[in-house]
């Protein structure tokens, strides 16, 4: 939950909620898991210390058969059916059900985890960080994106260049930088049988911010790791919604009924 202007200028005070969601992506025999969203890890691990400032900041309202792992599991799917989980970030509501995936391979941006692994107490909730939710393994089972091929992505996608392909994607999933809102962010580009589809994680919160380049309220810059680099990064994600060639989805998108913004402007 948060007031719509956080998330848009102009937005008003509205309390709106803000949905975190996480993707499975089917690509051959495989299956990849892109975030995890929310579990019940993250009531646990913020009822202490300097870390209740969390959900006190963001409330969440989380039930525990909403974790991924039991949506999965209606879906037939088990974690030993996943062949590895991208996180497009560490702030806690994309990791916070790392822990319901024991032995599944993780991979995430290097520059980030180098940053992220180093942050506690109050630096740590300033970034939206909680370490408790790290898997005592996981650097044992972690990878990185930068590991994978790196080279020039289809004309289409542009104005985005690069990418890290999926390993056996076949030409179908890339993974690009997004940066701005968080060190080390990530997004996914996937062709689908209706055309492509960018995940675009936390690179925006409402599709206005990147139809209408309205930016979030100021007070949202101090979580942001670069707000320079996030409005680059928003203009970038104009030009690629003028282009009309990719559907944009965000994790958090649907928080902002148009309502909202109406009475705010009015």
């Amino acid at each position: 939950m948060h007031p719509a202007c956080v998330a848009l200028k102009g937005g008003g005070f509205k309390l709106c909620r803000f949905p975190a969601r996480a993707y499975v992506i089917e690509v051959g025999r495989d299956l990849w898991v892109w975030d995890t969203g929310y579990a019940s890890h993250f009531h646990s691990h913020t009822a202490r210390g300097v870390y209740r400032l969390y959900p006190a900041v963001t409330p969440v309202h989380f039930k525990n058969d909403e974790a991924l792992i039991l949506q999965l599991a209606e879906h037939g799917i088990g974690r030993e059916d996943i062949r590895g989980i991208v996180v497009s970030h560490f702030h806690g509501d994309h990791i916070a059900g790392l822990r319901d995936f024991p032995g599944v391979e993780v991979y995430a941006s290097q520059p980030g985890w180098d940053y992220y692994k180093l942050l506690k107490g109050l630096r740590a909730v300033r970034k939206g960080f909680v370490p408790g939710l790290i898997p005592e393994d996981f650097e044992s089972r972690l990878g990185f994106v930068e590991e994978w091929e790196y080279g020039a992505l289809p004309a289409e996608l542009a104005p985005f260049e690069e990418g890290w392909a999926l390993p056996h994607s076949k030409g179908e999933v890339f993974v690009v930088s997004l940066p701005g809102h968080a060190r080390g962010h990530l997004g996914v580009f996937i062709r689908t049988a209706a055309g492509w589809i960018l995940l675009a994680a936390d690179a925006a919160w409402a599709p206005e911010n990147y139809t209408e380049l309205r930016q979030p309220a100021w007070i949202s810059r101090l979580i942001m790791d670069d707000a320079k680099h996030m409005f680059q990064t928003l203009q970038k994600l104009h030009e690629l919604h003028k282009r009309g060639k990719v559907k944009i989805q965000l994790a958090h998108e649907g928080g902002i009924p148009s309502t909202s913004v109406t009475e705010s402007a009015l």
